[in-house]
């Protein structure tokens, strides 16, 4: 007996052997293969997380622009916490803990 005669026909088929070929191909040879769709697709899911994040804190800081454009006393409180700025006839002292 050959070693052909123990193959299956199935296995010695054209169709199926060019369709293995290109399977395997495209899913481990090729550019486009699986392994790089799914980097490409987790990649893409965690930049739409981020532009969520950040539509999100620039919706905030529009508020908060919003609300410091708007009332001068808020302004003031900003700038002397943000900028550590003061009046003329005020001493300033910033007390710094240690971690």
């Amino acid at each position: 007996m050959h070693i052909m005669d123990r193959i299956p026909k199935i296995f010695k088929n054209f169709y199926f052997i060019a369709g293995a070929v290109f399977l395997i191909w495209m899913l481990f040879i090729d550019g486009n293969d699986l392994v790089s769709q799914w980097r490409l697709s987790s990649k893409y899911n965690d930049l739409v997380k981020e532009k969520k994040y950040y539509q999100e804190k620039i919706k905030e800081v529009e508020l908060d622009r919003e609300g410091l454009m708007s009332d001068d006393e808020l302004l003031e409180k900003f700038a002397r916490e943000r900028y550590l700025m003061k009046k003329e006839s005020e001493d300033l002292f910033v007390i710094v803990e240690k971690e």
